[in-house]
């Protein structure tokens, strides 16, 4: 999912108001464990290699921070994590003032909180995106353990990627308007045109949790699915061609369409630039549930005024939200969602079992889930 790490209210408050529900049965339950390791092989989290008793300086934990957002929270944490007091705080201000005699933190990371908890040495955040807690230099200084919800929200992501490329496809960008105008208009604009998808290229640009999602969707619908990644060439058996950033000219330059899933680091800020959208292959279209600061927002203007791109799907905006008088709210070719695309029915239950457990593994020194390589960002 994209979200912020450090505090700003709005960010925050939006990000309270979407943390919803879950996390119920006891660890004793073999019911809850089931679902845990249900829950770890759908999603394919990643266990660290070795367990955390043997980082340097790992002991129980006394006192933990928890981010207190929902009723119930404490007491389902608690379960796991016998002996160790939580230390509960709604907002970053109070959780500030906790933070002297806490060993972890759950849900906050912020320069004042680490400022605060010299002994903080594990970090839990309720969201995927890092950027702005692996900018403090406490987190590497500390060498403090990080861990996030990457691959969470990607199968939902992914959906939603998917349902921005089949209302270009079959036209409902223009039709949605048009039945809300109560017009009967059969044909669609100079701008548009329907296609299928089936037979199409993909562009995966982040091949991590929420791209591999996107990727497996696309492959089963029909398309040739080409990636990059920074890691390397590997990748599963439905995507075509796994390139290094080296190749993203090349790949971008014979996909039909084109979707950013990376997060936000050095190297991926302002990666779609001018040159890279005069690149593309004329008439493609861009999607982006990555970060909006990966796009440059005027030359992704300037590429679909001038019909280079044929549309945009975009969940996510620099800056966010976005003004009323952005021109990208004027171009008919583009579908705007405001930073939603990780939300489902499914509510939040996969989070917090991804918290509660890996609370349980940390308290017991084990393996620890979706562990952030803080050098890299992700």
């Amino acid at each position: 999912m994209a979200s912020r790490c450090s505090f700003q209210p709005p960010r925050w408050a939006m990000m309270l108001a979407g943390l919803a529900v879950c996390m119920a049965a006891s660890a004793a339950d073999p019911a809850a464990t089931e679902s845990t390791a249900a829950l770890v092989e759908r999603l394919g989290l990643e266990e660290s290699k070795a367990p955390v008793r043997e980082r340097a300086g790992w002991q129980k934990p006394r006192n933990i921070l928890v981010w207190d957002v929902r009723p119930g929270l404490l007491d389902s944490l608690q379960e796991v994590a016998p002996g160790v007091r939580l230390l509960a705080a709604k907002t970053p201000q109070e959780a500030t003032q906790l933070a002297s005699s806490a060993e972890a933190a759950i849900g906050f990371c912020t320069p004042e909180i680490l400022a605060a908890g010299r002994k903080i040495q594990w970090i839990q955040v309720y969201w995927a995106g890092v950027e702005r807690c692996v900018e403090i230099p406490a987190v590497r200084e500390r060498d403090i353990l990080l861990t996030n919800m990457q691959r969470v929200a990607g199968p939902v992501m992914a959906e939603h990627v998917l349902a921005m490329m089949f209302a270009f496809a079959r036209g409902l960008d223009f039709y949605i308007p048009e039945r809300a105008a109560k017009r009967w208009t059969e044909e669609l604009p100079a701008t548009s045109r329907m296609i299928t998808l089936e037979g199409k290229t993909l562009l995966v640009v982040g091949l991590g949790g929420i791209g591999t999602e996107v990727a497996r969707r696309a492959n089963a619908l029909g398309l040739h699915v080409d990636a990059i990644r920074a890691s390397g060439r590997e990748g599963p058996p439905y995507v075509r061609e796994v390139g290094l950033p080296s190749d993203m000219a090349r790949l971008a330059a014979r996909a039909d369409f084109i979707v950013n899933t990376t997060p936000l680091t050095p190297e991926t800020r302002n990666l779609f630039n001018g040159e890279f959208f005069a690149q593309v292959k004329p008439g493609a279209y861009f999607f982006n549930v990555g970060r909006g600061q990966s796009v440059v927002q005027d030359a992704l203007v300037a590429a679909l005024r001038s019909g280079r791109l044929a549309g945009a799907g975009l969940d996510v905006t620099d800056p966010e939200p976005l003004p009323a008088d952005h021109p990208l709210w004027s171009i008919p070719n583009v579908i705007i969602t405001p930073h939603v695309s990780a939300r489902s029915d499914l509510g939040d239950a996969a989070r917090y079992a991804l918290v509660r457990e890996n609370l349980r593994r940390y308290v017991n020194g084990e393996k620890m889930l979706s562990v952030v390589d803080t050098r890299k960002g992700y």
